[in-house]
């Protein structure tokens, strides 16, 4: 690939955080990505083990015959039909044309649409919505389009009370009610506006993640919508397809850095770019492996590497590439990168990335990190100055995600009328409007949507709340998260008062979607025994997980807690480790 040039800021240029966008201090530590991780001693890698499991037949990679022994049951499916041929050979046009009530008579087509057609993005919501289809998107950076947005909002609206949206914790977009004999329309209108869900699910690579703020904010270090962009058309081939990384053993996660608020929550991505310059070229450091599973939750550590901007595609193709080739395929719980890495070794993992680049070389970590580790994370809502002089952007709080179509309607009205026609989603499920002149910006805030539903200044404990899907509509989750989360949140909001932002997260099972090891306090789904010895839907309270240059996973501190009795605990623990106020005596002392 060709090089490209990339503006990035002095590294004195960031001393002083912008002063009216709202700030959460962040105690944190030295950087430490440029630090090689501590010497592992793994058992003695044999050449046979570096053998790679899979071969490329007929243009798609499959497991070879001497490595299928014990795989488990998705390597199954595909082994017995290669999900990608559904979208790569037009097979999604036979299957749509199938009675519903046909395809689960036979095993292939029930597989197609259990599994297979997650390649496309889509997931058959089988327990809650038979029937019924969440469809996942590719978004980027998290940046969008007003004309995006409006087609979402068509594909939904026709679906009435079964279709709603929701802004994911990736910074992406995922619309539900779709039913199968409409997708192969609405593939193509996608594609009429630039969109794809194609291999956003399963054993894929993720929605990459970059800075909401790329492009707008005068304290950022690099504009990642660049790198974002080149790694989403490397890994689907412009949205073609790319088989070439849509056999791995599980699904993959990258984020690219270009703030010191690291919202892009690197630590818990298989790989996450880090901005650093060495001997005066910029680039990038690099951290592997950080993933959440039900059985273990891992933070990235350093790959000792540096590439330099140029790099960026080619070492995330060798970083795939040995995880493709190398990474076990038998106990789902035990396939994630990480595990390729503990294996290996962190310098054994290194040489197979080296092997693989295309001059068999990687440098070694710089000592000249961008991050400044002392930075105060800014929360962006509301009004704030971009580095566009006369320009604002806003942003403005969407209750735990949810979005429905005329909702998006009324998004896309607002970035057409006041800003460029752009929107920017949040890893937090929040959206925010760029490009607004700022003789607009009082116009814009009058509207009725933020005076009403999407709040540009929400309340202090409805900042940082998130939650994913529940049980609603996923079959995975216990109990059901969204209506909860803002229902224990306001009625916590009544009984105390807090003075900064406390980042609250709910998941509703044990694949922790809505990462609650990364939230001061986090909410995790569970059956559990009420007071009657009544069984109840319940959460394991986590507490203490940290984001920024400091990241730490947070760990339990309470299990198995009814839902009913949650708001007694969130109050003790907000009094207790957060100096929250009760409202009582703060009426009181007034």
């Amino acid at each position: 690939m060709s090089a490209f040039s990339v503006k990035f800021l002095a590294p004195n240029s960031f001393l002083s955080p912008i002063t009216n966008i709202s700030t959460t201090r962040l105690y944190a530590n030295p950087s430490q990505t440029a630090v090689p991780a501590p010497p592992q001693a793994p058992e003695e890698i044999t050449a046979e083990r570096l053998e790679p499991r899979v071969e490329k037949k007929g243009g798609y990679f499959v497991l070879k015959e001497k490595f299928r022994q014990g795989i488990n049951p998705q390597e199954k499916v595909k082994i017995a039909a290669e999900p990608m041929k559904l979208f790569m050979e037009n097979g999604i046009e036979d299957l749509a044309k199938i009675p519903f009530e046909e395809i689960d008579k036979s095993k292939d087509t029930k597989d197609d649409v259990d599994v297979r057609l997650k390649w496309l993005g889509l997931f058959h919501r089988r327990k809650h919505q038979y029937g019924r289809f969440m469809m996942r998107l590719k978004l980027p950076n998290g940046v969008t389009t007003s004309a995006q947005t409006r087609y979402l909002a068509s594909v939904i609206k026709q679906y009435g009370e079964q279709g709603c949206a929701d802004v994911t914790t990736r910074q992406n977009w995922q619309i539900r009610g779709v039913t199968l004999s409409d997708v192969p329309s609405i593939l193509k209108g996608l594609d009429e506006v630039g969109l794809t869900s194609l291999q956003s699910g399963m054993d894929n690579v993720r929605n990459p993640v970059g800075n909401p703020l790329a492009g707008i904010d005068p304290y950022e270090i690099v504009d990642t919508r660049p790198y974002t962009n080149l790694l989403s058309q490397f890994i689907t081939a412009n949205s073609r397809g790319n088989p070439e990384f849509t056999n791995l053993p599980r699904k993959w996660n990258v984020c690219v850095i270009g703030s010191h608020d690291l919202y892009e929550h690197p630590h818990i991505n298989d790989l996450a770019y880090m901005p650093a310059t060495k001997n005066g070229r910029f680039g990038f450091n690099l951290l592997v492996g950080g993933f959440f599973s039900p059985k273990r939750c891992a933070e990235a550590i350093p790959l000792d590497a540096w590439v330099p901007a140029e790099d960026v595609v080619p070492v995330c193709g060798a970083i795939l590439e040995a995880y493709r080739d190398l990474g076990t395929r038998g106990n789902r719980q035990k396939t994630r990168m990480m595990w390729l890495i503990d294996e290996l070794g962190v310098e054994g993992f290194r040489s197979e990335v080296v092997k693989r680049m295309p001059v068999q070389a990687l440098e070694r970590a710089s000592l000249e990190d961008l991050v400044d580790p002392k930075w105060e994370r800014r929360d962006m809502f509301g009004v704030n100055p971009q580095k566009q002089e006369g320009l604002s952007f806003v942003g403005l709080h969407v209750p735990v995600g949810r979005v429905q179509a005329d909702d998006m309607d009324e998004l896309a009205r607002l970035a057409d009328q006041y800003g460029s026609g752009e929107l920017r989603l949040t890893v937090e499920q929040n959206i925010i409007i760029p490009n607004i002149e700022n003789s607009k910006v009082k116009a814009l805030l009058d509207e009725p949507l933020l005076k009403e539903k999407f709040l540009p200044e929400p309340p202090i404990l409805m900042k940082g709340l998130v939650a994913c899907t529940g049980n609603q509509f996923c079959g995975q989750a216990i109990i059901e998260t969204k209506a909860r989360a803002l229902k224990v949140t306001e009625e916590v909001g009544r009984l105390v008062s807090v003075t900064r932002p406390v980042r609250m997260h709910w998941t509703g099972c044990p694949n922790t979607c809505g990462q609650v090891q990364v939230a001061d306090i986090g909410f995790m789904g569970c059956m559990t025994r009420d007071g009657n010895g009544k069984v109840v839907e319940g959460a394991d309270v986590y507490l203490g997980g940290r984001i920024g240059s400091d990241s730490h996973l947070g760990e339990i501190y309470k299990k198995g807690v009814p839902c009913k009795d949650l708001v007694p605990v969130v109050v003790d623990i907000l009094v207790e480790k957060f100096g929250a106020v009760s409202r009582e005596r703060e009426e009181g002392d007034e």
